[in-house]
């Protein structure tokens, strides 16, 4: 109930009619999506990069992946660029920042969310859809890390639960992709999902 008129005032507040799918009724698809950016503070900080992946039927369509660059305002710190190494030189034929966002929108349409540490991404992106269309996403969303946790902790009583990225990978016996690039952390927090939703503990 509370959601229900949560989402309706987030609806109202919507800026530009071409958005009005982003409420329509949940779809079977799920978009699995990661952001690279040049801090963790979503308030300072900007995205460089976005990457999805789409699942449907429980196969993860790598045919149809999102990867977007963004233009940056200024030049990307030598701290940010040793995470996910993305150089001010790599963003040549970035694309704006509106222009991104409204792919990224169309893409994800009404899907469900999901993602690793995806309350940040989910910010991130948000700072961006407030400003340029007065709403926020109003799909639903999904933790990895959430339902890892559920599965793992009747094993361990204590509830002292490693949560890292790389950790639920070794657990999962899953094959590592590189790191911090956002299109591979899409596809591996993909298969993360399929591999958790097909087993009943850990």
């Amino acid at each position: 109930m509370i959601k229900s008129f949560l989402n309706s005032l987030n609806r109202k507040n919507l800026k530009d009619s071409r958005f009005e799918f982003l409420f329509e009724e949940d779809s079977d698809e799920i978009v699995v999506f990661d952001t690279e950016t040049t801090g963790l503070n979503p308030k300072i900080d900007d995205i460089v990069s976005i990457g999805a992946v789409k699942i449907k039927d429980n196969k993860i369509l790598l045919d149809s992946a999102f990867e977007v660059y963004i233009k940056q305002k200024q030049a990307i710190s030598s701290e940010s660029i040793k995470v996910h190494k993305i150089r001010n030189c790599d963003l040549n034929k970035a694309l704006e920042l509106k222009e991104a966002i409204d792919k990224f929108l169309y893409y994800i349409g009404n899907a469900k969310l999901v993602g690793y540490y995806l309350e940040f991404d989910v910010a991130m992106i948000n700072k961006y859809v407030k400003k340029m269309y007065g709403i926020k996403l109003p799909n639903q969303q999904e933790e990895v890390s959430a339902i890892y946790y559920d599965k793992k902790i009747n094993s361990i009583p204590q509830g002292n639960i490693d949560l890292r990225f790389d950790t639920i990978m070794k657990t999962l016996d899953l094959p590592p992709l590189v790191a911090h690039d956002a299109m591979n952390d899409a596809i591996m927090t993909a298969i993360i999902y399929l591999k958790l939703k097909q087993i009943r503990k850990i």
